[in-house]
């Protein structure tokens, strides 16, 4: 087991806990996150060259407010708190904090004050553009601090106590929103912690290999694999740890893009995977017959997915684990991060069922996208495979909004590989983190060949991002866009309205459902 040096999180459920994890790790500093009640003695015990304590949905004077043991701003390290984080710093040292006349959520404009900060410095410009997300804030310091920065509404935007060096951010320095934030968060972490930076996710891979092996032991596990990134590096990952002991099962649950289960079977072949191919796509459409929440499509997908699973591994000797691709925004956005709202649950998260017979294996649970495809790479994966765009574990019942049948399904497909072969024709998609269509149950007039037509509508939806936490929409070349339409509406039958989403996340989600 390769020692680093550890800055731990304290997760006071906050939707970017992990987010922070993932700025540390990119300044090649290793970090543990530790839920809010954890004690300051487990919290020492890890040797801690700093603290930062997280956001949180909660106002600290709420009636059972999540808060943090006090005796661990008494080890002595430094600390940071961030938003919530430092409103709890303030009120546990006796500050005060109180809910605001407005207030403020997204980008801010505050200016330093107070003369140089040691995570502030120099090289921090005056004026900064900052994300916001807050309604209380810190109107009366505790004794020995002092304001270092300010908003344009005179509330204060940050704080520190040099010589306990105790620092407080009300805005978030995790998001590619605030400006300099990443420079803030060097500030503290090694000019403060004075971290040397010796994390790299190649030591990442050694300790989980070791770890994942230990577990097993001399048990099998089973993988369902979808095709996608997550569920194939985690499944390359156990592989290189426990080799034939994991048993893959592709299942085709009738919900995914035109020809790919006969594409991703033949990329498994390539890996070298043992893999059982399960055709389950008339069971899953049966239950989801009639089915139109969201939430409840979800479900359904994970406890078939499970159940189908649990099937196989009956048959194999010794199966024991259930290997599933989770990654980090799909445990954070299904809210079971100790303190974190529910956003929306994931199959391979929120829809698991209470009762299991197998054990379930998360090798990838902390990570985001692209650092996932950074491990494919470390292991030896296929371009192919590393570089695949992300797609929905519930696969087209979540980007076919309204009933799911077999013939709205083939209407999405087809609409879905046009938009995309269109796409690769301008050479745009590999420079697109996610490119796919929605089917809507909206239904308009149109005219076609003289006739009158009463058919749905389909989106048109393409994004930017890094690590699915934030994105942008994607600005496509009209004509590129006119071409997409025109063979949507002439080539496909069923819809004759095409439409194309601006929004961004927040406040959207990627998936609309």
């Amino acid at each position: 087991m390769i020692v680093n040096e550890n800055i731990i999180i304290i997760n006071c459920g906050s939707q970017f806990t992990q987010l922070i994890a993932r700025r540390l790790r990119e300044m090649k500093v290793h970090t543990l996150i530790m839920n809010w009640d954890a004690s300051a003695e487990k919290v020492k015990s890890y040797s801690p060259k700093g603290i930062i304590i997280s956001g949180g949905p909660d106002s600290v004077n709420d009636p059972g407010a999540i808060t943090i043991d006090p005796k661990i701003l008494e080890l002595g390290c430094p600390v940071l708190g961030i938003c919530y984080g430092m409103q709890l710093i303030a009120k546990i040292l006796g500050g005060h904090v109180i809910e605001g006349d407005a207030r403020e959520y997204g980008v801010t404009s505050i200016h330093k004050t107070g003369g140089n900060s040691l995570i502030l410095g120099e090289n921090i410009p005056s004026f900064l553009n900052v994300l916001m997300s807050h309604g209380d804030y810190v109107a009366e310091l505790p004794k020995g601090f002092k304001a270092t920065s300010m908003t344009d509404n005179k509330i204060i935007s940050s704080f520190e106590d040099k010589e306990r060096k105790f620092f407080g951010l009300q805005f978030h320095p995790e998001v590619i929103n605030t400006e300099q934030g990443n420079y803030i968060m060097r500030g503290f972490v090694f000019n403060v912690c004075k971290c040397s930076g010796d994390w790299k996710l190649s030591d990442w891979v050694e300790d989980t290999v070791t770890a994942i092996r230990d577990a097993v032991g001399n048990s099998k596990v089973i993988c369902g694999l979808s095709g996608g990134v997550d569920s194939s590096i985690s499944a390359a990952l156990v592989h290189r740890a426990i080799g034939e002991k994991l048993q893959c099962v592709f299942v085709n649950h009738g919900l995914m893009r035109l020809n790919e289960p006969e594409a991703v079977m033949k990329e498994y072949e390539t890996i070298g995977l043992n893999v059982k191919y399960v055709d389950a796509s008339e069971r899953f459409l049966k239950e989801l017959a009639g089915v139109t929440n969201p939430e409840e499509k979800r479900k359904i997908i994970g406890r078939l997915f499970i159940e189908v699973f649990e099937e196989e591994a009956r048959k194999i000797e010794g199966a024991e684990w259930l290997l599933q691709g989770t990654i980090y925004p799909d445990v954070i956005e299904s809210g079971t991060k100790k303190g974190s709202a529910l956003i929306k649950s994931h199959h391979n998260v929120g829809g698991l069922p209470e009762k299991m017979n197998l054990k379930l294996l998360e090798p990838l649970r902390d990570l985001f996208k692209d650092e996932v495809r950074k491990l494919g790479k470390i292991i030896g994966m296929p371009d192919e495979i590393v570089n695949r765009q992300p797609f929905p574990g519930p696969g087209l019942a979540v980007r076919c909004l309204g009933e799911i049948t077999k013939e709205r399904l083939d209407t999405l497909r087809a609409a879905d590989a046009i938009f995309r072969d269109e796409l690769k024709k301008a050479g745009l998609y590999a420079g697109i983190w996610q490119a796919f269509c929605v089917l809507l149950p909206v239904k308009s007039v149109g005219v076609m060949g003289d006739s009158r037509t009463y058919s749905e509508a389909v989106v048109l939806r393409a994004i930017h991002s890094q690590d699915a936490m934030t994105a942008e929409w994607s600005r496509i070349d009209y004509d590129v866009v006119d071409r997409v339409s025109k063979r949507i509406c002439n080539e496909v039958r069923g819809i004759n309205r095409v439409v194309m989403d601006v929004t961004s996340k927040p406040p959207a989600t990627i998936e609309w459902e």
